[in-house]
């Protein structure tokens, strides 16, 4: 790799404004990590302990390749390189995900924060209200079926079954009354 990718913002700068091809001033993407601001300005910036890293991470957790942004459209996809420890997106595990406004991101033990450009991903607009009519009237189609898997109960009568619970019925009462006539009985005396 050629230059470096990074460029140190004191803490005190919201943002840099850079000149974009077509004239547009606006904000650089950046990757915030021990107060320390590193632009994204190039489409793929490697992320590691390596010295030849665009952003190199000095913590024994971080691997020598641990991570890449890339640039895909308007969006930094962040790839983890098969690290050690991983790379995490708000508390989350990942292998690749589009970031995000406000995402943290963790390299091992290093905490980061990912701010974008504000003419690429933002959070999205809050929904219109939508206003539910309830229908004059319900009813079902002619030709509907019944689409459920489970066979329909019958309604004839079945009169096997009510007659096996009637006597099931009997059979307790008899057990539960010759119980408490045993219970109450006494012992002759001798």
């Amino acid at each position: 790799m050629g230059q470096s990718a990074q460029s140190v913002i004191p803490s005190c700068f919201d943002a840099l404004d850079f000149a974009r091809d077509d004239g547009i001033k606006s904000i650089m993407p950046k990757l915030i990590i021990s107060s320390t601001a590193h632009e994204l300005s190039e489409d793929c910036v490697t992320i590691g302990l390596a010295p030849d890293n665009a952003i190199v991470l000095e913590e024994p957790s971080v691997s020598n390749r641990h991570a890449e942004l890339r640039l895909t459209g308007e969006t930094y996809i962040l790839k983890d390189l098969g690290s050690t420890n991983g790379t995490r997106v708000n508390g989350i595990p990942v292998a690749e995900t589009a970031l995000r406004v406000n995402d943290r991101i963790r390299f091992g033990a290093v905490e980061a924060h990912y701010e974008s450009d504000p003419s690429g991903s933002q959070p999205l607009p809050t929904p219109e209200e939508i206003v539910a009519t309830p229908a004059e009237s319900s009813a079902r189609p002619v030709d509907f079926g019944n689409a459920s898997p489970f066979p329909r109960r019958q309604k004839q009568k079945d009169l096997f079954r009510k007659a096996l619970f009637a006597a099931a019925v009997v059979a307790l009462l008899t057990f539960f009354g010759s119980m408490i006539a045993v219970l109450i009985m006494h012992t002759p005396a001798l």
